[in-house]
């Protein structure tokens, strides 16, 4: 059973910077595409970024290109989203995702994904 833990959230005032986690089990972590959504209130989800465990090819929602950083330690099983220079259209519930390996672009990011976690709140004030 597929399962995705996301920890990290929390508010924070615009400018500063906070790290989620997504602690993944229950599939063979080094052989899928990771990613992360989001979802504001009142609003769709949205990809925000995505990584390929085949080369390590990432892609970026245009809006937190140059802010975000996701990355990946494969001996924890775990993939992290660095959010630093927040803004409070940022504000959304944060979900970790997981798919089929090529599954990392933007079609995919529109599309969505097969399973994701639960959540984690992320509030920037102004």
């Amino acid at each position: 059973e597929v399962q995705l833990v996301e920890s990290g959230g929390g508010s924070v005032q615009a400018g500063g910077s906070l790290r989620l986690s997504c602690a993944a089990s229950g599939f063979t972590f080094d052989d899928y595409a990771m990613a992360w959504f989001r979802q504001a209130p009142g609003k769709e989800r949205e990809g925000v970024s995505c990584i390929r465990s085949s080369d390590g090819s990432q892609y970026y929602l245009e809006s937190v290109a140059g802010r975000f950083t996701m990355s990946s330690d494969n001996a924890k099983n775990t993939v992290y989203l660095q959010m630093n220079s927040l803004k409070p259209e940022d504000t959304a519930v944060y979900y970790c995702a997981v798919d089929r390996p090529l599954r990392c672009g933007d079609q995919y990011m529109v599309q969505g994904y097969d399973y994701y976690g639960q959540g984690t709140q992320v509030t920037v004030s102004s």
